[in-house]
């Protein structure tokens, strides 16, 4: 795991939330050194630590971990998801059509 790019990516959601790290921090009953070590990636979460930023942040595990496993699946099927959220029935519709096709569910 590239604790680096996680730590990136925790700064960016954070920012994004318009959370500075001392928020953060007490959101998290984490210290602020905690969370500019994490975002630097010189420390590892635990599990636990790792879950609580993440709902903290209003994030899912697989975004912030995008890139750094074998596998971003997850993370795909969210960013589909939330494209498919923006679209019309008749959009989603077609889109369903199309991916019934390709799996062979069309009926």
């Amino acid at each position: 795991m590239d604790l680096v790019d996680v730590g990136r990516r925790i700064k960016e959601k954070r920012m994004a939330r318009k959370l500075t790290q001392e928020q953060l921090a007490e959101r998290t009953n984490l210290s602020v050194a905690y969370i500019g070590m994490l975002e630097r990636g010189k420390r590892t979460p635990s599990l636990e630590t790792f879950i609580i930023i993440a709902d903290e942040l209003n994030v899912t595990a697989d975004e912030l971990l995008y890139g750094t496993m074998k596998s971003g699946y997850r993370t795909r099927l969210v960013e589909y998801e939330e494209r498919l959220a923006k679209l019309n029935a008749e959009e989603t519709r077609k889109f369903f059509g199309v991916i019934d096709v390709l799996l062979g569910m069309n009926q």
